[in-house]
């Protein structure tokens, strides 16, 4: 069976579960998850018997090579929801589902106004992520790919030096290698975060000289093969102090306790409560306030949530960040993250960086 037969299957299997008579996938991930296609306009109309991709002209011959037989190829002569209506009206369908974070509010109500009579749209909200949440081989190892490049990055930034740049410089720095070592794009724009701008978990690049004795959080990712990678690493420039030195052992102790907790069957919830416990237990729950980590594909952010609202448990083939941090406003932030791939009775790890604090002038 192949990988579409096998994607299409799981997709009949949400139908059945559901009560629905078919699902369109409309956005970008999705429709390249399900088929495989690359391009920027497709919809994908999958019921128990047929699966339909839906594309423009502009895409016919794209479509004619990424496409597989599975699929049958309509190529639209307007929007795309004219096709999309024309099918369904050819078809047994009624209850017709989509991920309402597919599709914006207006494409929703344009798409209602073109559906025959009696044709009713049922929203599931996220239901694309969690299709999308359990990778294959292909995928795992296309991950891997962009993990390891994304260690080659780094170190090759770091063997240059932090003192004396700016935090601008070190992130142009960061993207500049990833595609000289055949990266298509960044999975998000690199984080360089020194001294107390560290206590942003989301800082933004400063034109800001990076000093001796700073912990500098830097949190990068890049795409192959159209897969993300995620990594965080707080590094020392020079000398830092010992209640530095400290809280990054909190955090690695916690880091490490989430990536041992790893396996098929804890929710999400249950993963991050082993990690923000030793948090709460050092003193420092209240400088914790985001999630343990997250599901990361063909987007940055995917299924399932490791956090306090992670209800889903762990499957054998997700793939997940754990990343604890400690952010101390005007003062310091320390954060850790490795992206790991969930195995039959743990987790493998796909980041291959060190987890001691590396100091670099």
């Amino acid at each position: 069976m192949t990988g579409a037969s096998l994607r299409i299957g799981r997709v009949r299997a949400l139908l059945e579960d559901n009560q629905l008579d078919a699902l369109l996938l409309a956005g970008g991930p999705n429709v390249r998850w399900l088929t495989g296609f690359t391009g920027s306009s497709g919809a994908v109309l999958v019921g128990p018997e047929s699966a339909s991709f839906i594309t423009d002209f502009r895409y016919v011959e794209q479509a004619g090579e990424e496409i597989s037989s599975e699929f049958e190829t309509l190529i639209s002569d307007g929007p795309l929801r004219k096709s999309i209506a024309e099918k369904v009206s050819s078809s047994p369908v009624h209850m017709l589902g989509f991920d309402s974070e597919d599709l914006t509010v207006d494409s929703r109500d344009q798409l209602d106004d073109v559906l025959p009579e009696g044709v009713e749209l049922i929203a599931l909200k996220g239901v694309s992520s969690v299709l999308r949440s359990v990778k294959n081989a292909a995928e795992i190892s296309a991950i891997q790919t962009a993990a390891a490049v994304a260690d080659q990055v780094l170190m090759a930034v770091l063997e240059t030096g932090l003192i004396g740049r700016t935090e601008v410089e070190v992130a142009n720095d960061l993207e500049r290698r990833a595609r000289d070592l055949g990266a298509e794009a960044m999975s998000f724009p690199s984080i360089v975060a020194a001294g107390s701008h560290g206590a942003l978990p989301h800082a933004q690049p400063r034109q800001e000289v990076i000093s001796s004795g700073q912990l500098v959080v830097i949190d990068w990712g890049v795409v192959v093969s159209g897969y993300c990678s995620d990594c965080t690493r707080t590094v020392a420039a020079g000398p830092v102090s010992d209640r530095a030195k400290e809280i990054y052992e909190v955090v690695q102790s916690a880091q490490q306790a989430g990536v041992r907790a790893l396996r098929p069957g804890p929710t999400g919830r249950e993963i991050d409560a082993v990690s923000r416990g030793l948090i709460e237990e050092a003193g420092f729950g209240e400088n914790f306030g985001h999630g343990l980590g997250h599901g990361v594909g063909l987007e940055i952010h995917e299924s399932p949530t490791l956090g306090k609202t992670g209800d889903a448990a762990l499957e054998e083939g997700m793939v997940v960040t754990v990343e604890p941090g400690i952010y101390l406003a005007g003062e310091l932030g320390v954060r850790i993250e490795d992206l790991l791939v969930v195995t039959a009775d743990g987790a493998d790890a796909m980041t291959h960086l060190p987890l001691a604090l590396i100091e670099v002038g």
